[in-house]
């Protein structure tokens, strides 16, 4: 009973503090005295940060917006600017985070917090980037920020990481591409000139991405529009076009030559040579 009573009177006193502090907090936003603003806001982000909480950010944030416009220029807007940016980025508001990194690189392109800024800025179009069949605006712009920051910090603290993430997003790149090239293969038959739109797009794919994951994949399908191209076509241009596939597979079979394809590629080699004998 005793501590029943005990959980309930401490219960009690929780809410009554919070009610008490949310009441100071919404007097605040309303208050004119920047300074206090300032210093509360900088408590909530601190406390957000040690104890991971969302709803103490979005507090902070609010103070931050109406403070500042106030003290650009002033001897704690360099701290007031990151605290304002990295509050964006904390919530997950990627293009807004982004963007303030900017103006904080732009503004004080000496502040010991310069790296962070850069890193943060770069990382926010990381996370701003669309899965591969999408449009890559933002992936492309992370990338260009990611060297960027390697560029400029190449021994900084986050260059590990900084190389990782550009690599997985430039073989997301390399996906898009590839997957466009084998779309015009997959729908090669159905539409007559896309067996060509894939040869040109699997050439062009291995000529810009020497050192793709797709390449092997990108090589196959080459041929296989190669291949079904021909035996598609009307007898005067059927053997060029078949010796144009033997080509692609001799290519595929000098860089793989135990590769995952090579038991396929052989059958419809066996019918390039028989149909070979015939012109």
């Amino acid at each position: 009973m005793f501590l029943q009573m005990m959980k309930k009177a401490i219960l009690l006193a929780a809410v009554l503090l919070l009610t008490v502090s949310c009441g100071e907090y919404q007097d605040l936003l309303k208050s004119e005295d920047s300074g206090k603003k300032y210093s509360y806001a900088e408590q909530l982000y601190n406390e957000a940060k040690e104890e991971d909480d969302k709803r103490k950010f979005r507090k902070a944030l609010r103070l931050f917006e109406q403070i500042v416009p106030e003290y650009r220029g002033k001897p704690q807007g360099e701290k007031l600017s990151y605290l304002f940016a990295d509050t964006y980025y904390q919530l997950g508001s990627y293009y807004l985070s982004s963007y303030e990194f900017e103006r904080f690189q732009q503004s004080y392109p000496n502040s010991e917090k310069i790296e962070e800024a850069a890193y943060k800025k770069a990382r926010s179009f990381y996370e701003l980037s669309p899965s591969y069949n999408l449009d890559q605006t933002d992936t492309r712009k992370a990338i260009t920020e990611l060297q960027a920051y390697l560029n400029a910090f190449p021994e900084g603290e986050h260059v590990e990481q900084a190389n990782d993430m550009a690599a997985e997003l430039r073989i997301k790149l390399e996906k898009k591409e590839y997957e466009i090239a084998k779309q015009y293969h997959l729908t090669g038959e159905a539409r007559g000139g896309n067996y060509q739109a894939a040869i040109t797009s699997f050439t062009n794919f291995l000529a810009n991405n020497p050192g793709s994951p797709f390449r092997e994949d990108a090589y196959y399908y080459r041929f296989d529009s190669a291949y079904r191209l021909a035996i598609n076509s009307f007898r005067d241009l059927m053997e060029e076009r078949l010796k144009e596939a033997l080509e692609y597979y001799q290519t595929y079979k000098k860089y793989y030559p135990e590769g995952k394809y090579i038991e396929p590629m052989e059958a419809a080699v066996e019918d390039i040579k028989s149909r070979l004998q015939n012109f």
